[in-house]
């Protein structure tokens, strides 16, 4: 049966109306829900990395709408003076995030100032959404040592493409097991990666390998410290990365060799991407 004009106008409002709450969703919700803004994960949480490198105020391209939208978030919530609010992830930024997760009651690598997901969602809750999560994954047991399953899957990567197996020297999430690591293994995304019976061009090449699927990556060598040739590589955007490796990966984007006297990289030029950019290629 056709109704009249008049009385489907009347029927079609009620219509949405139930279907909207048959979904579990008030419509008023669901309309909110639509004009929240996003904040872009991905870009938020290199910027985190990037900016409290930098020595200028030059802002992570990409970043600076998601950043701005977490930056409201914190000052809101008193936790961030209204003049730190620019877009800019600087050291400051990071202190105030930091400070809200442990008002969630987080502790460790989930407090370490960098935005992890779940971080964010309460962030965000009723202000704004998030688009391109990242995590790190459960932590594994790989060659005698601990990383996390993101990590696993870049080095799988980088071997397919080496076209040869990698044996890890260390692994992650190893707080103290290191002292001249100073730290960048206390937390995921980190790995040492042995160079024995390699030639130069070999080392190269992993460390090219490496980086090219979204590690910072470098050869180590026993006249930089008191350590046997290696590769060390950290991965971006590794949301459980401990904060001396959040700068090595800043000051790789840097042009910088990731080491305490900050001197210029001396690695092979390449892109530089994360995981997720490396695979949406």
């Amino acid at each position: 049966m056709k109704l009249p004009s008049r009385a489907a106008a009347l029927v079609a409002p009620s219509l949405i109306a139930c279907l909207t709450a048959a979904s579990g969703m008030p419509a008023a919700r669901a309309a909110d829900a639509r004009a929240l803004p996003s904040v872009d994960m991905e870009a938020t949480v290199k910027a985190a990395q990037i900016d409290p490198r930098r020595s200028d105020d030059a802002l992570t391209p990409g970043a600076k709408a998601s950043v701005l939208l977490v930056e409201r978030a914190l000052r809101d919530r008193h936790l961030l003076d209204a003049k730190w609010v620019d877009g800019y992830f600087g050291s400051t930024t990071i202190a105030a995030f930091a400070k809200y997760q442990k008002s969630l009651g987080f502790t460790g690598l989930a407090a370490n100032g960098l935005p992890g997901k779940a971080s964010l969602t309460r962030l965000g809750a009723g202000r704004f959404t998030l688009t391109r999560t990242i995590g790190p994954g459960a932590r594994v047991s790989v060659g005698g040592g601990v990383i996390d399953t993101r990590t696993r899957s870049m080095l799988a990567e980088a071997k397919r493409l080496l076209g040869r197996d990698l044996v890890l020297l260390q692994g992650s999430y190893n707080r103290g097991g290191d002292p001249t690591s100073a730290g960048t293994h206390d937390g995921g995304g980190v790995v040492d990666i042995s160079v024995k019976g390699m030639t130069p061009a070999t080392r190269t090449a992993v460390v090219r390998a490496l980086r090219g699927v979204g590690f910072a990556a470098w050869v180590r060598s026993p006249d930089q410290a008191e350590w046997p040739w290696h590769v060390h590589a950290a991965a971006i955007n590794d949301t459980d990365l401990s904060s001396q490796a959040q700068h090595q990966i800043g000051d790789y984007y840097l042009g910088l060799n990731g080491l305490a006297g900050r001197g210029p990289d001396d690695g092979p030029r390449v892109t530089i991407r994360t995981w997720e950019e490396y695979r949406r290629r």
